[in-house]
């Protein structure tokens, strides 16, 4: 009953029973996920788990030669527990799926004394994917420190290990940047928000940033449970919340605010020297407080009409000798992919990058159906799969009106338990090797609170996890079946998942306008992007 369905499970005669009188022994590399774990095993117990003792009675962590490093084999019985792992990260996911043998309600964490017992098993196990990820849009609605931290604990739960984490666009700006410290006084604020797709306005202002030292709470805090914080800094396009900050980072030399409506906006970055220069004081910075190897720019959904009217970008495509608006872009983009290089990090962006020509050395989040991957695999790109009809959470679960976001095309839990990670153009290709993984999203534009980021998520996440950790053979009614047993875990923990039958009478929000996919509107912007690629690289 464990989730992700581990790569072999063998069950086993007898039970371990977890009391006061357990021990707890961890070889020294491993004494963090050992300190963990004590804190989530401790209070069902009602008492501090015994340390350093060896022999029956106790849970040992211990490191072993040739594993996968993320791999782990987790053997119960009668006389105790033993975990080997390839590495610490190997050995946390090994006590997270102890964890999950326990009963649903050791989740609670309430001291209750009594003792507990998990099942005599042999579990061995290891991810398919290097690149386990979920995207949380904190721009469009922010989200407090403590949400985010909580939201990272739910995705180790389920073995991810990439929070890519979506910090600026035209409706917030939402880290500190103290070299620029009117991207936060104004940028981290808007007057009032659209209430849906097509919605009338709330009046209500809304805003949020996090501090430096709040992000640095964030970074270590994902650490110590394997996870990899990938901020995303948008440029050039979804930037109106810094152009509102500092006006001359635009094309149209008038002020504007920071953008209270959803959609792709015309207002994007100048391509002058001083905006370079000032996003790269801005990612001197980010640097400082995500030491991790990626940090993503965007890239997405640029509209090139002000650069078409602009003579500073005129003359700039003029200098350089690029054929048009595209090119100029991936000119833009590869400043930053040079400047991240140059300081020993991986450039991320949205596969859109791909449209005025590579960017050598980036790292391409495709979006946009199959055809971006398989094309920027095939040209030795390293890619993560996140197709916008499999895995953006944002969309609707139900044809159904009560559904509190009605909007994009209908995404069941079946849909996304049914995603390949692998496209099939790419199946079989030695080219297959260049898809590292995959991620989900979490979009924010009609997702306004923690509540409603639980009823989207949740269980739709579990089964992402599924398809991105587990092999790829998979069997739905199987896993439904060991979803029955995961969901009052997730009860346990507070978490207002979205149920079989639809949303709880609190969950819906009536009157709340959607934007339902059009098929036909949809194959033809698909067909639209496809022949832009197709032209292009």
């Amino acid at each position: 009953m464990i989730i992700p369905r581990p790569v072999r499970v063998e069950t086993r005669q007898g039970r371990f029973v977890l009391d006061r009188n357990t021990a707890l022994a961890a070889d020294p590399e491993l004494g963090e996920v050992a300190a963990w774990l004590r804190g989530e095993l401790s209070p069902v117990t009602g008492g501090a788990l015994l340390p350093g003792r060896t022999g029956p009675g106790t849970i040992t962590l211990a490191l072993r030669d040739g594993m996968h490093p993320e791999g782990y084999l987790l053997t119960v019985g009668a006389d105790g527990v033993r975990v080997e792992a390839g590495g610490a990260a190997g050995a946390f996911y090994a006590a997270q799926t102890l964890r999950q043998l326990l009963p649903a309600a050791a989740f609670r964490r309430a001291a209750t004394g009594v003792p507990l017992s998990l099942p005599a098993v042999r579990v061995e196990d290891r991810p398919r994917f290097a690149w386990r990820g979920c995207l949380l849009d904190v721009a469009r609605h922010f989200m407090t420190k403590a949400d985010v931290l909580r939201f990272i604990d739910l995705l180790a739960m389920h073995k991810l290990n990439v929070l890519h984490l979506h910090l600026t666009d035209d409706q917030g700006w939402r880290i500190e940047i103290k070299r620029h410290p009117r991207l936060t006084e104004v940028g981290a604020w808007r007057r009032e928000s659209q209430t849906g797709w097509n919605g009338a306005m709330d009046g209500r202002p809304h805003g949020g940033y996090y501090t430096h030292d709040d992000i640095r709470e964030i970074v270590a805090y994902a650490a110590r449970r394997y996870i990899t914080v990938v901020p995303e800094i948008d440029l050039p396009g979804h930037t109106q919340a810094a152009i509102a900050a500092y006006p001359e980072l635009g094309n149209v030399g008038t002020r504007l605010e920071v953008r209270t409506t959803w959609g792709i906006g015309d207002n994007v970055l100048n391509v002058e020297d001083a905006t370079i220069a000032f996003f790269k004081d801005v990612f001197d910075e980010v640097l400082e407080l995500f030491p991790g190897p990626y940090v993503c720019v965007g890239g997405d959904e640029c509209r090139k009409d002000q650069w078409k009217t602009s003579s500073a970008a005129q003359a700039r495509i003029a200098a350089l000798g690029l054929r048009d608006e595209d090119e100029l872009q991936s000119w833009f983009i590869k400043q930053f992919d040079d400047y991240l290089t140059a300081r020993g990090r991986r450039l991320v962006g949205w596969d859109e990058i791909l449209e005025g020509g590579h960017v050598s050395g980036a790292i391409v989040a495709s979006w946009r159906g199959d055809l971006a991957a398989v094309i920027a695999a095939r040209a030795g790109h390293e890619v993560v799969t996140c197709p916008n009809t499999s895995v953006y959470f944002d969309y609707r679960q139900d044809e159904g009106p009560r559904e509190p976001v009605p909007f994009g095309t209908v995404l069941t839990l079946a849909d996304v338990y049914a995603f390949e990670p692998v496209p099939a153009g790419l199946r079989g290709d030695p080219a297959e090797a260049h898809v590292i993984g995959s991620q989900c999203a979490v979009w924010t534009e009609l997702i306004d609170s923690n509540r409603q980021v639980d009823y989207m998520t949740f269980p739709r996440l579990c089964a992402f996890a599924e398809t991105v950790w587990s092999p790829p053979e998979r069997d739905f009614a199987e896993f439904r079946d060991r979803l029955q047993a995961h969901l009052p875990r997730l009860d346990a923990i507070g978490v207002e998942y979205r149920r079989e039958d639809g949303p709880r009478p609190w969950q819906t929000r009536p009157g709340v306008p959607g934007r339902p996919e059009d098929p036909d509107e949809w194959r033809a912007t698909v067909a639209g992007w496809t022949r832009n690629l197709r032209g292009r690289v």
